[in-house]
């Protein structure tokens, strides 16, 4: 019965992460709130989730691993080629931030949240965290320029491990008290210390590991994600044998040294650990949740003290920290005041202050048990305060990206440009990819923004900006190349935002045809060809873009192209988002969005009628626009 009980647990906490991944998926709200929602529901309202009685003592190892896990995720996704934008400023916040938000953090917790010292210093420790589960995707959410965003995604990593360590030198320096009363700071701190660079340096060389044996063939395939996965856990829990929780610095010096080694199969398993990370996440912070008791949330009930302390934290702690960090550095103020608003807090948090609350109650430390309210009202109110306001504080500070859905067009040659050229003409953002600088001549010559480069090549991802592209086009003249590169990226922007020109119009009988399982989404209604757009471009063939009204709709639009005219693609008036007509699908045109089409050079005429209005000068198609 206890297996049945258990397995029920795990599908219920399956279920309830990926339902809430998915409804914040749909609305844009943040997931956290919906998953603390979901297993707080499950848990302490209806009891239909009891993680302890159904695990036991198992329960905190998983949570543990789990946490290492994501750590190592967080680290793999860190190139130190990146520092180069916001280098200086991260080193500023995890040391000098580190300290100052350490001792705020505690005094706030002794004087306003009315916490005892031992955990109140423990818990300003843990304070330290900033989530990166959190922090990564409400950057990506918000778009934002690209110091502010590298600053605080690696503020987020680098002080997981950080605030976890702090918490365990507080832990031992009170363990050690009660043991031995005479013990100083200095008999506790340097061997703890020492015990996190040694742990750092074995996961250092577990990862050089990796990086020496993958590539070399001694390891297939199929068994690469589970050799990683397993020498994580196994580093993890071989470090927290020699320091409690040292475990959490090795995984992430493991997960940054991969990320600067050349380890091509890293990449390759990028999209599985991804989605790893997605189910550890969801499943761990339903079971925190869901362990939540109403004895645990009592003090947040009846006193006033912890609004008064989450505000603080909120308005004193986070911006004091940052802005006396960053004095003297390079950052621009609306930067600091950027970087000081935004610090949610998630699951490592949480996490932390579970295990250290129970380990408090084994010292005969009072209070320890408020950790765990505690951290979860810290989470939510940072995760809706900073969630619901990223996008406000983006726009008034000026530091949001391009607010307008970008395309990334690999190939440069004249058809490509001219449909770069009608997507400038729009506002929409826009970048030339090629290898070839002779092919890259005619977009410089005609001001297109371009890059000169592979695009496959790992070093594209840290020297070109990709994030403000949703969508991407490749139209090079090989086909092969074209299917590599819409596979490649299909993980990173969705495969149905990745499109390249279809085969010939027989390709669909010829036995050397590509799958479609690995192509991106064919252009065009018909399918054209990379030789058939070529040949017609030679021919005289334009893009022509045409404004739909309440008037002039997508019939009258439709009547007003020559018979052999193509649709390619609408821009929604309202969003800018680009929406492509293909083989398999045809988005809904409306009023105030513009149809691109690619037509023979002239076009049939608009006899008027009492129904139907011509286009107007400014809605009228544009003429030629071949590099």
């Amino acid at each position: 019965m206890a297996m049945e009980t258990q397995a029920i647990v795990i599908a219920s906490v399956g279920a309830l992460g990926i339902g809430a991944q998915w409804i914040a998926w749909r609305t844009g709200w943040p997931a956290i709130v919906l998953m603390l929602a979901a297993g707080f529901i499950a848990g302490p309202v209806t009891g239909l989730i009891d993680p302890e009685a159904a695990f036991g003592d198992m329960l905190d190892p998983m949570i543990s691993i789990g946490v290492a896990l994501i750590l190592f995720e967080g680290g793999l996704s860190l190139d130190l080629r990146e520092l180069r934008h916001s280098g200086s400023a991260v080193w500023r916040l995890a040391t000098i931030g580190v300290l100052i938000g350490w001792a705020l953090g505690a005094l706030a917790g002794f004087y306003i949240a009315g916490l005892v010292w031992p955990v109140a210093v423990l818990f300003g420790g843990i304070l330290i965290v900033t989530g990166p589960t959190v922090v990564i995707p409400l950057l990506r959410q918000a778009n934002i320029q690209t110091r502010p965003n590298s600053i605080l995604k690696w503020e987020g990593i680098v002080n997981d491990p950080t605030g976890a360590l702090c918490a365990v030198i507080a832990y031992e320096y009170f363990r050690r008290v009660a043991e031995f009363p005479d013990a100083s700071v200095f008999d506790v701190v340097p061997p703890l210390i020492i015990a996190a660079i040694l742990a750092g340096l074995i996961g250092y060389a577990a990862a050089r590991m990796i990086a020496y044996l993958f590539p070399r063939g001694a390891i297939p395939e199929f068994l690469k994600v589970p050799v990683l996965f397993t020498i994580v856990i196994v580093v993890f829990v071989l470090t927290n044998m020699i320091e409690h929780e040292a475990g959490l610095v090795a995984v992430t010096v493991m997960g940054i040294t991969l990320a600067n080694r050349d380890v091509s199969s890293i990449r390759s398993i990028h999209p599985f650990k991804e989605n790893i990370a997605v189910l550890l996440v969801s499943g761990i912070f339903i079971l925190l949740a869901a362990s939540l008791e109403w004895e645990e949330m009592a003090y947040l009930q009846t006193s006033f003290r912890p609004l008064l302390f989450l505000l603080a934290l909120l308005f004193i702690v986070r911006p004091l920290t940052v802005m006396i960090s960053l004095i003297g550095s390079d950052v621009p103020w609306n930067e600091r005041l950027f970087v000081a608003w935004i610090a949610p807090r998630g699951i490592v948090l949480v996490a932390i202050s579970g295990l250290f609350a129970l380990r408090l109650g084994d010292l005969g430390i009072e209070g320890g048990q408020l950790l765990i309210g505690l951290s979860f009202a810290v989470v939510v109110v940072t995760v809706i305060a900073h969630g619901f306001t990223i996008n406000i504080a983006a726009k008034w500070l000026g530091v949001k990206g391009t607010s307008r859905p970008g395309l990334l067009i690999v190939g440069s040659t004249p058809w490509t440009i001219a449909m770069a050229k009608q997507m400038e003409s729009l506002d929409i953002p826009i970048m030339i990819v090629d290898s070839s600088w002779q092919r890259l001549g005619a977009a410089r010559r005609q001001g297109m923004p371009y890059y000169h480069g592979e695009i496959l090549n790992e070093a594209t991802e840290h020297n070109l900006d990709l994030s403000p592209y949703q969508v991407l086009v490749a139209a090079t003249e090989n086909e092969a190349y074209n299917t590599l590169v819409c596979n490649e990226f299909a993980h990173e922007i969705g495969r149905d935002s990745v499109y390249q020109l279809g085969e010939s119009a027989d390709g669909h009988d010829n036995k050397h045809s590509l799958p479609a399982s690995m192509r991106g989404r064919a252009l065009f209604e018909s399918g054209y060809g990379v030789d058939q757009v070529n040949e017609k471009q030679s021919t005289g063939w334009v893009f022509k873009k045409t404004k739909l009204s309440d008037a002039f709709d997508y019939d009258a639009a439709r009547e007003n192209l020559p018979d052999s005219a193509t649709m390619l693609l609408l821009v929604r008036g309202d969003t800018g988002k680009l929406r492509f007509f293909t083989h398999a699908a045809r988005p809904e045109p409306r009023a105030g969005d513009t149809i691109i089409t690619f037509a023979p050079p002239k076009m049939k005429k608009v006899e008027p009628s009492s129904d139907k209005q011509p286009v107007n000068k400014d809605d009228r198609s544009t003429g030629p626009q071949t590099a």
